[in-house]
């Protein structure tokens, strides 16, 4: 019995990638997508967090992706450039082992590793005993925020809440000049 990796997700990855997403657009409610992307699309936003240097990450078992877990930027303003957003999805038969709980954990010590300063959650139908919200919660996340009724899917209403982490200082000690959304943001001056 082999166990479950947590590494680098590669573009070999994102046909997996792309099966687990479809799945969650179609049978869930965390992403308020109403029908799934193309694998070209999956693609194209890969390469983008890519680009931008973001950590991406897929759990696997025996080659075979059972998850994956991503932080990319929180808003396009460059005052946001400390804050990502993170975003976590779990193969459905892959579900209740774990697997959440570890890519999550990876992605939250690459993000701080980069030097940002908050990681926010935006947890699409963020009711209490959702298994997303629980997850931030068990990992330090606080609750900052609900939007009520702001998603219609699967013919009712959903509530968006939002959750965060501070790292690195948080708010509380100035920008590490080094860290790479410093250096980003002085390489596009």
């Amino acid at each position: 019995m082999s166990s479950i990796a947590i590494r680098a997700a590669v573009t070999a990855d994102l046909g997996q990638i792309a099966e687990i997403y479809a799945d969650a657009v179609i049978h869930g409610t965390a992403s308020y997508e109403l029908e799934p992307p193309s694998r070209a699309e999956m693609g194209s936003r890969f390469d983008s967090l890519m680009a931008g240097g973001f950590p991406y990450l897929v759990a696997e078992k025996n080659g075979i992706v059972l998850g994956y877990a991503y932080a990319g930027p929180f808003r396009p303003r460059p005052a946001y450039r400390f804050i990502v957003e993170d975003s976590v999805y779990v193969a459905p038969e892959a579900k209740g082992q774990g697997i959440g709980l570890k890519l999550m954990q990876g992605l939250i010590e690459a993000v701080q590793a980069a030097g940002f300063r908050q990681i926010i959650a935006v947890i699409g139908d963020g009711h209490p005993d959702s298994a997303s919200v629980r997850l931030h919660e068990k990992l330090g996340f606080r609750h900052s925020g609900r939007l009520e009724g702001s998603g219609y899917k699967h013919g009712r209403w959903l509530d968006t809440v939002f959750m965060q982490l501070p790292m690195n200082g948080g708010a509380l000690v100035p920008p590490d000049p080094d860290s790479l959304p410093e250096q980003r943001f002085r390489q596009q001056k």
